[in-house]
């Protein structure tokens, strides 16, 4: 993945959640496009979610391997990406909580609790970065 800059984008889910070439996968239609924020600089990573009471989408951080939710007000998913943009490992974190560095783990995606979920997201799965 090319190197990211603070602003937004759009996050493209395969339909199904499928992997590129199985049953589900890119090649049935455009899947789901979800609004995106990126956080590349170190100050943008370090404020994250913290303050907000929701998010619009997801919250891309880039690179980052671990998270916490210290002082936030609401429970997220956080999916951690390999540098190829495949989800290593999806889970739910309520307030007050750190989370494990992933090894592997390249980038983290934030959004509200339940929704990746709803999108799909699970090990194995490879994201897109639109512009």
């Amino acid at each position: 993945m090319p190197r990211r800059h603070d602003g937004t984008a759009r996050l493209r889910v395969p339909h199904g959640g499928g992997a590129p070439g199985t049953e589900g996968g890119p090649e049935r239609g455009p899947g789901l496009v979800i609004p995106l924020e990126v956080a590349a600089s170190c100050r943008a990573r370090t404020r994250g979610l913290l303050g907000r009471d929701s998010v619009e989408g997801a919250l891309l951080l880039t690179p980052a391997s671990s998270v916490h939710t210290f002082r936030m007000r609401f429970p997220i998913d956080v999916a951690y990406l390999d540098r190829h943009l495949t989800v290593l490992a999806v889970r739910t974190m309520r307030p007050w909580r750190l989370g494990a560095p992933r090894v592997r783990s390249r980038h983290v995606l934030e959004a509200p609790a339940g929704a990746m979920r709803l999108w799909g997201l699970r090990p194995g799965v490879r994201v897109e970065i639109l512009p």
